[in-house]
């Protein structure tokens, strides 16, 4: 089986601030299945670093007001665009980003705060028919 995987869980360097996530159990699971790593953010064109960005009323804005959906939307259709190719059923993304959080993402005050919501990429995935997991919660079903 594949399964789509944040790229930055994986330990690749391309957080918005240039480090990473990474999960070394998380790693463990390349034994059992194919781990497809995917960036959102930099296969829609945002460079790395890049200025944080939050969901503020359906839209994806930078630190500085800077509304970059259309980059969050273009990187997600390619995601969906890898998950349909390679048949995956399962997606573990990062949680709480403008991407890749599934139930929980930041609040849009740059806070650390967080509320119900997905992001960007894992709604068009869900609403595909992807499972979406977590680094936090994969263990519970893998």
């Amino acid at each position: 089986m594949k399964i789509i995987v944040s790229s930055c869980l994986l330990g690749n360097n391309c957080k918005y601030d240039g480090t990473n996530n990474k999960q070394e159990d998380l790693l463990s699971l390349s034994k059992r299945y194919e781990l497809i790593p995917v960036c959102p953010e930099v296969m829609g064109g945002l460079s790395i670093p890049r200025l944080p960005a939050e969901i503020i009323n359906g839209k994806v804005i930078n630190l500085a007001n800077e509304d970059v959906s259309a980059f969050y939307q273009l990187g997600a259709s390619k995601v969906l665009q890898i998950a349909l190719e390679n048949e995956c059923q399962i997606a573990i993304l990062k949680s709480n980003s403008p991407s890749c959080g599934y139930g929980t993402i930041y609040d849009g005050t740059f806070c650390h705060h967080l509320i119900n919501g997905n992001g960007i990429t894992s709604e068009l995935l869900f609403k595909n028919g992807v499972v979406i997991l977590n680094e936090k919660n994969y263990h519970e079903k893998l």
